[in-house]
């Protein structure tokens, strides 16, 4: 049976929950955070702020600078949780297969819905996916006065992408036979699991787009060690990635098998700081903060050690795990030889039920 995935996105759903409960925001830069003139960050910013450059995570006062007529709002995340609730009762009834990975994201599996799947005929079975994603979006629409974006694809990757691809109110389908064309001239920086770090090493060797990746004649891991084979895979569109079901998260971690041992320390910092991002993003994607992290090296020789600390306060940010990485290493002397693999982790995980926003908010 072909797979279909879909991949839904709510556009700007913070804001765009604002500017549906006050008429009086409507078509006006939203900007949900700290007032510019207190420290926090922007939580989440409406399309008509983002047109002036206005981006979630970028301190208070520098979006009151980019946008001085922008409407500051407080974050409501009981609002935003409710709200989520009621769209994914409608994602659901669908009877689709549901991957929720975040308030207002989630992948699903319609394979076994659609009646021309059975066919064998993968674009086929693609195509008969559109009434339903149509379908979802109207309802959404109507029932809860919000806009959605749908990415119709074979595997999570393309899906995802899709769905970003005609923001806000869209909806793309990849057929398998242009995925390859599909990614050519997006960023390196698009693909799943290309962070900033490894794609500053993609760039300075002079590969910036998809494109560059797929002509790319060498092989990856001299750039991004063992996660190379994976990066040409996705290059190509190719994701196995299954939908995760699973109820509960118990562990985070990244780890990155160098090509070569190294003990270098701004190649094993820039390492750390990538992974840390990694991490980060995925806590707040499942709305966890983390209260222990954990380092893990390989030296050449196999020989694995991990070591691990519990903080009074828990975590949220890459920033804080970064630090709480390095001081570990540092502690421990785990970098007294070259490392094979370098590894961070958290554990001891908890719903944050908006704390993380009101950290960041303070």
């Amino acid at each position: 049976m072909p797979r279909v995935i879909l991949h839904l996105d709510m556009d700007a759903f913070y804001a765009s929950v604002e500017q549906r409960d006050q008429p009086a925001l409507r078509g006006r830069p939203v900007i949900v955070g700290s007032p510019p003139d207190q420290r926090g960050v922007v939580a989440a910013a409406s399309y008509e702020a983002r047109r002036f450059g206005v981006r979630s995570a970028m301190p208070s006062r520098t979006a009151g600078r980019l946008c001085p007529e922008g409407a500051f709002v407080r974050p409501r995340m009981d609002r935003y949780r409710e709200e989520s609730r009621e769209i994914f009762h409608r994602v659901r009834e669908t009877g689709a297969v549901v991957e929720q990975v975040s308030v207002d994201e989630a992948y699903l599996d319609v394979s076994a819905l659609l009646t021309r799947a059975d066919t064998g005929d993968p674009e086929a079975a693609l195509l008969s996916a559109l009434p339903l994603a149509r379908a979802l979006k109207e309802r959404i629409w109507t029932e809860r006065g919000l806009t959605a974006s749908i990415g119709i694809a074979s595997n999570k990757l393309l899906a995802k992408l899709a769905s970003d691809f005609r923001k806000p109110d869209g909806l793309t389908l990849i057929p398998d036979r242009d995925r390859a064309a599909f990614l050519r001239p997006l960023p390196c920086r698009a693909l799943h699991g290309v962070g900033t770090v490894t794609a500053d090493i993609l760039a300075r060797a002079g590969l910036h787009t998809i494109g560059d990746l797929q002509d790319y004649p060498g092989d990856l891991r001299s750039l991004a060690g063992s996660f190379g084979p994976i990066l040409k895979r996705y290059a190509f569109g190719d994701d196995d990635r299954p939908l995760d079901l699973g109820e509960s998260v118990k562990s985070i971690s990244s780890e990155n098998t160098f090509l070569n041992d190294t003990e270098d320390r701004p190649t094993l910092r820039a390492c750390l700081r990538e992974q840390a991002d990694e991490i980060a993003g995925k806590l707040r994607r499942h709305q966890l903060a983390a209260r222990t992290v954990q380092v893990k090296v390989r030296y050449g020789d196999f020989t694995t050690l991990t070591r691990q600390h519990s903080a009074l306060d828990p975590l949220t940010e890459a920033s804080d795990l970064y630090r709480m990485g390095c001081w570990l290493l540092a502690r421990e002397r785990l970098v007294h030889r070259p490392l094979r693999l370098l590894g961070l982790g958290v554990s001891n995980l908890l719903e944050i039920q908006g704390v993380q926003l009101q950290l960041l908010l303070q």
